[in-house]
């Protein structure tokens, strides 16, 4: 089969190496993939991931048989409907589905029309609206661009002063483009942050093993946020009866009230979740596998993920049983220094050979100059272990990161400190 992986980061080079497990998997295609993906792929990097219409141009030419829609924006722009149209099955949503994440305003509507447990909020399109708000509002408070905004739409104000900065930020001075031509603005939840990414073909769900992510640049969740600095999977936080209820208040009804508005979701749904003191509530959807997640979760899937893909697509994911390894990955994520603010590029990088078997290390900003892998974006490269427990997954992948070079190397010491000391408690 000639598979096409469309996206160029660490989430779409662990999706390609799990996809190459499968024997039928003859050439991967990523469009437009990244230096270190080339060892996996065949890169083509003169086509981007917006570029929808040369995406369905390469997959006709190049007798694509499955194809595989990453990240969110092309799922936004209706790069699958366009597969689809085209005759070319593919794994993602369409986009009238994909705005459960393309749209705040749209994802919040249905959760509160549909009694699906979040937090409560209000929906802006006038500035000035929502800071005559603000000054009845208690702090800290979540203020969110209601479109895509790469990760880093969402501030939480401490006080009123900062809120309105937010305000103006977003819906004046435009920091996320368009995206802030509406905002939400949602009381502050608390309690411990779980990220649950489940296959589903619309009817049937697979979750997949819970995650947490570590979104704050610093030590001790300090500095700016970023799109994420670490994972691990399982997160402990996340109990079995704490799935069930899930199931049952979220991931079930999320399904339902999807189908109900005519825009059934397929592909992977990804609950980025809070567990309150009052139960379970969402905090975000995305529409797509989330990034560091994937580096975690997928390492850990038994079955087939083509299989499962295609079941998926197929809608027949209720007849397959999708089989997880026990034990526990962490990925620490390798950044460049100064991200996610200004950072260098065109560091060369040294990557050991010898690296354990159970170390992977996916690549994420870097691309082939020279013949050597140089930087090329914020976060570099995501090093992932896989172990029997989690102590020992966090104590192989950072031995690696230790082992891999290059100028202005910027990592977290702490990922899954927290984790560690929820499965001690």
């Amino acid at each position: 089969m000639n598979l096409l992986v469309v996206g160029g980061g660490g989430r779409e080079h662990a999706i390609i190496k799990k996809l190459k497990e499968n024997p039928q998997a003859e050439t991967i295609y990523a469009l437009p993939g990244n230096g270190g993906i080339s060892a996996d792929a065949v890169c083509v990097p003169e086509i981007g991931a917006k570029d929808v219409e040369q995406i369905v141009r390469f997959a006709k030419s190049h007798a694509i048989d499955f194809a595989v829609v990453a990240p969110d924006d092309p799922l936004a722009l209706g790069c699958v409907d366009r597969l689809h149209e085209a005759g070319i099955p593919c794994f993602g949503p369409e986009a009238k589905a994909a705005r459960i994440e393309a749209s705040k305003v749209f994802s919040k509507n249905l959760m509160k029309k549909y009694g699906i447990p979040t937090a409560r909020y209000e929906v802006f399109d006038d500035p000035a609206k929502a800071l005559a708000y603000l000054k009845t509002a208690s702090f800290p408070i979540v203020v969110k661009a209601d479109g895509l905004a790469l990760g880093k739409g969402v501030l939480i104000p401490q006080n009123l002063q900062e809120a309105e900065a937010a305000v103006k930020s977003i819906m004046e001075d435009k920091a996320f483009g368009d995206s802030g031509n509406e905002i939400v603005i949602e009381e502050f939840l608390t309690g411990p942050e779980v990220s649950v990414l489940a296959f589903t073909d619309g009817t049937a769900i697979a979750p997949m093993v819970s995650s947490m992510d570590h979104k704050r640049a610093g030590d001790g969740d300090t500095g700016l946020n970023t799109g994420g600095m670490g994972t691990v999977a399982p997160n402990p936080c996340y109990t079995p009866e704490t799935a069930a209820e899930c199931m049952e208040k979220i991931f079930l009804p999320t399904l339902a009230a999807m189908r109900a508005e005519g825009c059934p979701f397929k592909g992977c749904l990804y609950f980025g979740l809070m567990i309150t003191p009052d139960g379970p509530k969402v905090i975000e959807y995305n529409c797509r596998f989330g990034d560091p997640e994937t580096q975690v979760v997928l390492p850990l899937l038994k079955t087939d993920l083509l299989t499962v893909m295609q079941a998926v697509e197929n809608e027949t994911l209720g007849d397959l049983t999708v089989e997880w390894h026990g034990g526990a990955a962490a990925c620490v994520i390798l950044a460049s220094g100064g991200y996610p603010g200004s950072y260098e590029k065109g560091k060369e990088l040294s990557i050991p050979e010898d690296l354990p078997e159970n170390v992977t290390v996916y690549h994420a900003g870097d691309q082939l100059s020279g013949g050597k892998l140089v930087t090329s974006g914020g976060r570099v490269l995501g090093v992932t272990a896989a172990e029997d427990t989690l102590e020992a997954a966090l104590k192989d992948a950072y031995a690696a990161a230790a082992r891999i070079g290059f100028e202005g190397k910027y990592l977290r010491h702490d990922i899954g400190q927290r984790a560690l000391r929820a499965l001690e408690g």
